[in-house]
This record gives C-alpha cells, structure tokens and sequence, in this order.
C-alpha cells in the first residue's frame, strides 16, 4: 500500500476536482453518471474512500467521543455547548447524513452500477469494494437515525426524493450486500480489473476486502442480539463461516498518501494539529480528557492513559475535566488538563483507522459468548486478552510490540472486574467496557451505540447540564427535510432521547 501513493493522491485530489459535489449540486438532473468523460470507478473509488474515512475520523469520532465521555471542554472555551447540553436538533452534526449521501453513497452507488462502454473492462472488484464500504456506513446511519433512503436513493434527477425505508429492512439488506461481497471479492472473473494503489484501503487485495465484509456484518448481526433473531444470526454468520475468509487480522485503515506538504494530513491529525507549525489547532487545545476517564484509567492501573491524552502543559499530572460550561477558574483552565494524546496523534501522515483489529477480536469474544459462534469460555477469553494486547500495540505502549504485550498481559493479569476475564462477573459488561478503552479516539462512535444497545460502561456520568438523559439518535437534518419532506419522519426534539434503533 506504500508503493505509488503519490500518484494515489494526485489521482484523489483530480478526481475529486471531478466528481465532488456540494450539496447543491446533489439534486442535478443533468449529470449523467455513465459518461466515462465524467469519471470511471478508478478515479471515483479513492474520492469515495477517503470521505469516508475523514467522516468517520473527524465528526464521528469527535461526537462518539463526547457521548462516551472520553472528551471534554474546559470553562475557557465556549466550543461543544451543545455537546455538553445534548442539545440535538436538526442542525446538530447533520454532516453525518449529508455526507453519507453526498459524497458517500453517491460516488459508491456510481462505482457500482458502472459498466464499461466498451465491454472490455470488467469492475467487479470495484463492486465488492463499493458493497462492502456501503455497508459500513449504511449501518452507521441506521444507528444513528433510524429509517433513511435506501431502495430509491441515490438515482441521481431519477428521483431526487427517495422514500424511506424501515431500519431493519435496510439493516439486513446490507447484511446480504455484505453476504454478496464477500463471496465475489472471493471468486472474481479471471478478467476483473485489480484496483491497485487506488484502493486507498488494501491496495487491491480482494482477500482482505472479504474477511472485512465478513467483520462489518458480524458485527451488524452482533447488533441485533437483543431482537430475538438468534436463528438468523446463526444462520448468516454461518454463510460466513461458508466463504472461509474469516475475519480480519489486521487494523483496516485509509491513507491516499498523507504527507505533511500542502497540508495533506490524516484527518484527524489535521482536526488536532496544523502540520506546518506542529501546534495545537483551536480544537487540539480546547479538546480535553474527562475527568471520569482519566481517574478509571489512572485506578485500573491502565497504561493507555498515557497513550490517549497528554500530561498538562507543565509537565504534571492527567488531570481531566468534567463535562460541563461552567467549571471552575482555577486549576481547569487548557493549559492545566490532558488533551489528545501521542497515542492518537501520531503523525501527520499516520494512517486513518477504519476498523481496529482489536474490536473485531472483541465482536468475536462476544458472539461466542452468546452462543453465535462455536466455542468455548477458553475461546471467548483468548480473543478478549488479544484486543487488549492490540489495543496497547496500536497506541504504542511500550518500545516494541513484544513490551506492548507484556504490559497488556500484567494489565489484565490484575484480578479486577472488567480487566481480568475470570474476575469479571459478567463477560458482555467486561467486553464492552474493554472496547469503550480500545475505541477511545478511533471509531468511536461505536461507544454510544453500543452504550445504547448494551448500557455499558454501566457507571458512564452524564453531563449535568444535559437533562439527565443520554441521547440514542439524531434527528433528520433540516436540509434533507427542506428538499424531501414529503417522506422524511416525523421528529420532535424529544425523539433524540427516546427513539430507540430498531434493535434496542
């Protein structure tokens, strides 16, 4: 994946020059989407990629975050009001729908539907790519909000107000896109174009495009454990078991060929640091730890403490914030608390994590404890104390991967609930509360919806000028129901608080 990368990231920028759209331009009934004058699935496939993976590293992560509570503002700062009053409304990260569809599920359902006017190329490669990366984010924003477009969406001037559809029917669509893909990437025509160094996720390797397929639905059907569905997740994590490609391995991560030239930074580098001056942007010092997330991992003897935020400027202790706009003057201003640590910020050019190994190790620990996948309590306890040797590996604990290990070996060595596997009472809870650490600055959105299907971390404090109410969705953004009321949901703010997904 290192090879080509410039080239990668000269073919990204002139693609995006091409086919990027603003949201204006969304609802162009004159584009027609198979000239190969506008763009081919090479082009259009790096644009849709890396959207994807700035989405998830930066607004994503920013607001899966503050609902874990793993971030805070402090009372300098007037930033993330609204995060810390759970103030949703229809403008509150609405970026999350409208990029999905704007940039995302556009440029996919593009390289999807492609066909070569000439007969001579074949893109079924691209098509495994776009049904695996389409499933990724469909499930994100059935998470989030419920029912979306998705049996009419993205026609282009065929229909600009698509329908929405249920939230399970979407779910298990994808479930079988996912199905579908896996098996392709794994029995391609012999004359399929290899995508190369334009695949800005694996280079081409239809293996790894499969087994991450076989991950994003394991965990999709993970999610559905409290639906009283137990047959049919068996059943389609057996369709995986069939294909044979597993699960995946490694960290699956996005670079087009980050640099610190021209400001070509990782994403969520760039949210945190201005690579030309190697300071802090506004965010990087306004962003803090929370004081509940410093203080559990200072009392559980956790190493990553110091991987996942700075000691204060001065050079003195973690010391976090609690999640609220009034705090006091002394002792809590940007210079004395911890901020994104090296752990997180690695460098400019790091690559942008997608999906880590080590939640995929965790979504196997789990669906062996519910009985989804053969195994035993030995099995189930192996994969947990591998994602935790991962997850010290990924943020650099240690000099080499060998002390990393070591140091995650003693940590969950300890005989402490949610640490040791045989010390903790209930395995789901330690599972949980383990990703809430390993997805700490990743893919973090994944620790409020997963919050809101399991209630774990059990004892996760809520900021007190927030109600007293966690939130489980968000509402439909004011600019879907300005183009497309007609089909949009009914909302009320309240909505944001009690509309369960689906699988609640």
């Amino acid at each position: 994946m290192k090879t080509n990368k410039f080239i990668t990231f000269t073919l990204l920028i002139l693609s995006m020059l091409v086919v990027s759209v603003s949201c204006s331009e969304f609802l162009d009934v004159n584009e027609n989407p198979n000239d190969p004058a506008i763009s081919t699935p090479s082009l259009t496939l790096p644009v849709a990629q890396a959207s994807l993976a700035s989405l998830n590293a930066t607004s994503m992560t920013y607001l899966g975050q503050s609902i874990a509570y793993n971030w805070a503002t402090p009372s300098n700062w007037s930033a993330n009001g609204d995060l810390t009053r759970y103030a949703i409304t229809t403008g509150f990260y609405s970026n999350i729908f409208e990029t999905s569809y704007v940039n995302i599920f556009k440029n996919l359902t593009y390289i999807e539907t492609y066909e070569d006017p000439t007969g001579a190329v074949d893109y079924s490669a691209y098509q495994v790519i776009s049904k695996t990366l389409k499933g990724f984010q469909y499930q994100y924003l059935v998470d989030l909000y419920g029912d979306v477009p998705y049996t009419e969406a993205n026609q282009r001037g065929a229909n600009t107000t698509p329908k929405y559809d249920d939230a399970e029917t979407v779910y298990k669509a994808n479930i079988d896109a996912l199905t579908a893909a896996a098996n392709l990437a794994l029995n391609l025509p012999s004359n399929a174009e290899n995508p190369d160094t334009k695949d800005i996720i694996f280079g081409g390797d239809m293996q790894h495009w499969a087994e991450f397929a076989n991950t994003i639905k394991l965990r999709m059907l993970v999610r559905l454990s409290n639906t009283g569905q137990d047959a049919y997740i068996r059943e389609q994590i057996a369709l995986i078991d069939a294909n044979g490609a597993g699960y995946i391995t490694a960290d699956v991560n996005s670079n087009p060929g980050y640099s610190d030239a021209e400001n070509r930074q990782s994403p969520f580098y760039g949210y945190f640091r201005n690579v030309n001056t190697n300071l802090q942007t506004n965010r990087g010092d306004y962003t803090v730890g929370s004081d509940f997330t410093i203080d559990y991992l200072t009392n559980t003897n956790d190493d990553r403490l110091e991987r996942l935020y700075t000691g204060a400027a001065n050079g003195g202790a973690f010391k976090g914030a609690p999640q609220s706009t009034i705090l006091p003057g002394t002792g809590f201003t940007s210079d004395d608390l911890a901020k994104v640590g090296p752990g997180l910020l690695k460098s400019a050019d790091q690559d942008q994590p997608i999906m880590l190994l080590s939640e995929a190790l965790l979504l196997q620990s789990e669906a062996i404890v519910r009985g989804y996948i053969a195994g035993t309590d030995a099995d189930a306890q192996a994969l947990y104390e591998e994602a935790i040797e991962e997850s010290y590996i990924y943020l650099g604990v240690g000099a080499t991967n060998a002390a990393s290990v070591t140091a995650a070996q003693t940590y969950y060595g300890q005989n402490t609930n949610n640490i040791s596997w045989a010390a903790s009472s209930d395995k789901i809870a330690a599972i949980i509360n383990q990703k809430w650490i390993a997805l700490n600055g990743t893919s973090s959105i994944e620790l409020w919806i997963e919050k809101t299907r399991t209630g774990f971390p059990a004892n996760l404090p809520i900021p007190a000028e927030s109600g007293g109410v966690r939130p489980v969705s968000l509402l439909y953004p004011s600019s879907e129901i300005g183009r497309n009321s007609n089909n949009v949901p009914a909302q009320t703010a309240a909505d944001a608080f009690t509309n369960n997904p689906f699988w609640k």
